[in-house]
């Protein structure tokens, strides 16, 4: 026969309280009248006890289900696992849960997920939208459902009640294509795929360029991973051999010109310098290591996810906020 579970009468009786100031204390009630130390009895005796509250029975009392949603284009992209850990390890220390959804890029497949966070299957939303706007997620925000957005560039949801995360995404392009030039490299070519932050990279690769007087040399493929780097870099070598540098959108995409580049025995960074965008895990492991940037997702998923704790448990209140958060060129020695 199973042990009983410990129950908030249980923890009442050990910490010496009624039950019902434990439930005020285990609810996060706002109960100003009970002291601190009276508090942290009652959380004391609840961990002694191994206590843990029954979700599916909380949910039906207080319409919460202390779940969080994280919207990603692609779970297979190691960029976003590294997001959704830090998201976790945020909303798990208030008590939360998170559950990963991927939506492939697809515009249809956004709009389900934001339209299953509105029938309150979770109490807020951290998400990376492709395609959809903030006036796409008003339905949200008037359901009293927290959004955070992770942006490619700096964004506002106006008046409505979506904060948002970007890194510069442009100005980080610009600053690799720079270090670039700085190496010396002029002929250098950038590659991209569709859908997400390319715009803002390829735009920032571009001034960049135009400084010194050369013509942008962009190839945009398809996939935003190693296949399309692959095929980028095979197109530019039939096209435009001269390059001496590439710049990839992306860890992935990187890696895929690196494999091109080894397959036709080019030395990197000898003949040609390689950079990426991410700093995904396998970037310090390929040969040779991968100068790349990095945008500090774990840490970017943390604070995401206490904006939005915040929202969630009315400590912040008011129209939308927007955060740059920071990046930085990581030197190895693929250039």
């Amino acid at each position: 026969m199973p042990p009983r579970r410990p129950t908030q009468k249980d923890i009442a009786g050990l910490a010496g309280v009624s039950q019902a100031t434990v439930s005020m204390v285990l609810n996060d009630s706002e109960a100003p009248a009970i002291p601190a130390e009276t508090r942290q009895r009652i959380v004391d005796a609840a961990k002694s006890l191994g206590y843990s509250p029954n979700r599916f029975a909380q949910a039906l009392k207080t319409r919460r289900t202390m779940t969080i949603a994280c919207i990603v284009p692609d779970i297979t992209n190691p960029f976003y696992p590294s997001l959704i850990r830090g998201v976790q390890k945020a909303a798990q220390a208030q008590g939360y849960d998170v559950i990963a959804v991927n939506t492939d890029g697809l515009a249809e497949q956004e709009r389900h997920f934001v339209t299953w966070a509105g029938e309150g299957r979770v109490d807020g939303v951290i998400g990376v939208f492709f395609n959809t706007r903030a006036p796409d997620l008003a339905a949200l925000v008037d359901s009293d459902i927290p959004i955070v957005r992770i942006e490619a560039s700096r964004k506002t949801g106006g008046d409505l009640a979506i904060d948002d995360l970007y890194v510069d995404s442009r100005a980080a392009a610009r600053a690799v294509t720079e270090y670039l030039i700085g190496k010396g490299h002029r002929r250098i070519a950038m590659v991209a795929g569709i859908g997400g932050p390319q715009s803002e990279r390829i735009e920032g690769y571009r001034e960049a360029v135009a400084e010194i007087g050369e013509m942008p040399l962009v190839h945009v493929e398809q996939n935003f991973d190693e296949k399309g780097g692959l095929r980028a870099a095979e197109k530019l070598l039939a096209k435009e051999p001269h390059f001496s540098a590439v710049f990839a959108a992306n860890d992935l995409m990187a890696i895929g010109v690196m494999q091109t580049l080894r397959e036709r025995q080019i030395d990197i960074p000898g003949r040609v310098a390689v950079v990426g965008f991410d700093d995904i895990s396998a970037a310090r492991l390929v040969t040779p290591s991968l100068t790349t940037v990095t945008q500090f997702q774990d840490r970017m998923g943390e604070r995401a996810a206490a904006i939005l704790v915040e929202r969630m448990q009315g400590k912040r209140s008011g129209p939308g906020t927007t955060e740059m958060m920071p990046f930085k060129l990581v030197e190895r020695d693929s250039a």
